[in-house]
């Protein structure tokens, strides 16, 4: 089996996956929140924890936000905390979801007030990226209904287009939206962005700057994700991925836990379609809430994850992949597909880590350096973060 070349090494620093804010605060199921000691008080604590991830992996220089969980007075202060930590300040996400207001919708609601009141946080959303020079605004939308004849369907869309484009119009020339799709949960008979084809008509007619965010964990059982990925690109509309891994529903487990050969295929698309190459606009980011285990060590598997798959995936022989399947020959194209997938990387990018001056055990690394100790001994007292604050 072929190794890594030095292109295929070049084409492996490429990838960059933005961690997200809301991992390192106390998360749960919707019956329990079990709160972990050292867990950060503040969007600074929190930057500070996901500093450590790319501080040992190298991965993962950017973090996101989510407002109105990460506000704060004086965003150029946060912007510099986070440069002194050796990351920078990523997607900002939206969130209409929870407030009274947005029981029945917020960019779809029929109340013109409600509806109003969904633009303008996203407008100031966009207000707090001019300040921390983030490229993407994120829209994941809770909206839906219950019930048959609860709402008109058909209405909740064509508000959905004229909300997104009165946002949609105040976005710089740099910046993005990215709308997020989810096949269902809080509304359980329809979904206003259940799929990827929902959010690709929307963003088809906002224009070139709105794109399509693909959660992993979105999506009926058995979903052929990579084939999304590959249509994706091909149409020019895949923004970024929201990476975690479930075994059930949107169970925002850390990624590659349940089908790592689901992350391999997908990952393989990704550099197919080129999702890699330097001019590429996709951004990765990890989407997860880490209920039971530590969250900076379940956040820096996570980004090892990626890499390693992503590390395999370049290791497909596309020549011999290609020949065999002009040639029809179903075994030994999947043989070359699975010949790869079945490499064990870990060592060999272990010591590219190292020659590069991270980590070439991030995990043990992490553990023996004191790190969690010192923030459980040190955040006393104030109030942690989690979900929803």
């Amino acid at each position: 089996m072929r190794s890594l070349t030095a292109e295929q090494f070049k084409i492996l620093e490429r990838l960059e996956i933005e961690v997200p804010s809301w991992a390192y605060g106390n998360t749960g199921t919707r019956f329990k929140v079990f709160p972990q000691p050292g867990v950060p008080r503040n969007p600074y604590e929190k930057i500070s924890d996901a500093a450590q991830v790319n501080l040992y992996t190298g991965l993962a220089n950017k973090v996101a936000l989510h407002i109105p969980w990460d506000k704060v007075d004086d965003y150029q202060d946060l912007k510099k905390f986070a440069e002194d930590k050796g990351v920078q300040l990523g997607t900002i996400n939206s969130n209409t979801f929870q407030d009274e207001d947005y029981k029945f919708g917020g960019l779809t609601h029929s109340d013109p007030r409600v509806r109003q009141k969904a633009i303008d946080h996203h407008l100031e959303c966009i207000e707090i990226m001019n300040k921390t020079g983030s490229r993407d605004l994120k829209i994941w939308l809770a909206d839906g209904t219950n019930y048959p004849g609860q709402d008109d369907m058909r209405s909740r869309q064509d508000r959905l287009t004229d909300s997104l484009s009165l946002i949609y119009k105040e976005l710089s020339k740099e910046q993005r939206l990215v709308l997020e799709y989810k096949i269902f949960e809080p509304a359980f008979y329809h979904t206003d962005v259940p799929d990827w084809g929902t959010s690709y008509v929307q963003t088809l007619q906002l224009g070139d700057q709105a794109v399509v965010c693909l959660d992993t964990g979105h999506h009926a059982p058995s979903t052929n994700i990579e084939f999304i990925v590959m249509q994706l690109l091909r149409l020019g509309k895949l923004g970024s991925f929201d990476f975690n891994s479930r075994f059930y529903a949107d169970d925002d487990l850390i990624v590659g836990a349940a089908d790592p050969f689901q992350l391999f295929r997908i990952m393989f698309e990704v550099i197919r379609g080129g999702g890699l190459d330097g001019d590429s606009e996709v951004a990765f980011m990890l989407d997860q809430g880490h209920n039971v285990e530590e969250k900076i060590p379940a956040q820096i598997r996570s980004v090892l994850n990626v890499q390693e798959m992503t590390a395999r995936a370049l290791l497909v022989d596309s020549d011999a992949l290609r020949e065999a399947q002009l040639e029809g020959d179903v075994m030994a194209a999947n043989d070359i597909f699975m010949d790869a997938y079945q490499v064990d990387v870990r060592e060999t990018l272990a010591e590219w880590r190292a020659s590069r001056g991270f980590s070439a055990d991030p995990m043990n690394d992490y553990k023996n350096s004191g790190y969690a100790s010192f923030i459980a001994a040190e955040r006393i007292g104030g109030e942690q973060a989690g979900w929803g604050a």
